[in-house]
């Protein structure tokens, strides 16, 4: 399937909103399933498998969060991109918490949403992609082509912004990247979210991968700067 032809769920209740997004991303070239509460968008996507979903975070009966939280443990390789209110941090804080790849601040522009959308994608397929198949340091592996994450030789699911800060971290373990960098490189030159976005992912991928989160052995802070991998300086990719 073409990238033009991916699916996008849209979950906005406000219907002009909703239509209004709806007609942008189809003349975009994405096939779009749209509904206007989290109920709704679960039967919805019964064997559907969208690509992406664009979920407004005020919804009636199961908000954006929880539905957010849903569509993660359904379909793990989904973006999520969540609509929030303007000057609510909070929102956007919580959404990327429980597993929301990005967010949009209301009122937008919709041709900025379709290139947030074009670019969350991108970070799937750069592995898919790439010539090597596996990039590996110490007890840690990437498996690009299938885009899965191992830890041990134990799968750990992540995300895919998760999978993509973690590519950026492993294919150069000795460096020290900042958080512009990370923003810049995962997410393109031209995004202005808010560099807290770095640090709320990071904080799920220690979650995940951390014995001990708070004393984390493999993603270390450099303070003042960013992040890079903690131990030897030595990866392999085959």
């Amino acid at each position: 399937m073409e990238k033009s032809q991916k699916k996008v769920l849209v979950v906005e209740d406000e219907a002009s909103i909703r239509k209004f997004l709806a007609i942008n991303l189809n003349r975009s070239g994405f096939q779009i399933l749209e509904c206007e509460s989290g109920e709704e968008a679960l039967k919805l996507i019964e064997g559907q498998n969208p690509a992406v979903a664009v979920l407004d975070v005020m919804l009636p009966g199961m908000d954006g969060f929880e539905l957010c939280q849903r569509l993660r443990e359904l379909i793990p390789e989904i973006i999520i991109i969540m609509l929030t209110a303007k000057g609510q941090d909070m929102d956007k804080i919580m959404g990327l918490e429980l597993g929301a790849d990005d967010y949009m601040v209301k009122p937008f522009n919709p041709l900025e949403l379709i290139a947030r959308i074009r670019a969350n994608l991108r970070k799937t397929e750069v592995g898919r992609t790439n010539n090597h198949k596996f990039i590996r340091f110490q007890e840690l592996s990437l498996d690009l082509e299938g885009q899965r994450f191992y830890k041990q030789n134990i799968e750990i699911e992540l995300t895919p912004t998760e999978f993509a800060i973690m590519k950026v971290l492993m294919t150069r373990p000795s460096k020290a990247f900042s958080r512009d960098e990370i923003l810049n490189k995962i997410w393109g030159e031209n995004y202005f979210g808010d560099m807290k976005t770095v640090d709320v992912h990071i904080r799920r991928i220690r979650e995940k991968i951390e014995n001990n989160p708070s004393e984390p052995q493999w993603v270390e802070t450099v303070w003042g700067l960013g992040y890079r991998l903690r131990g030897a300086e030595n990866n392999e990719e085959y």
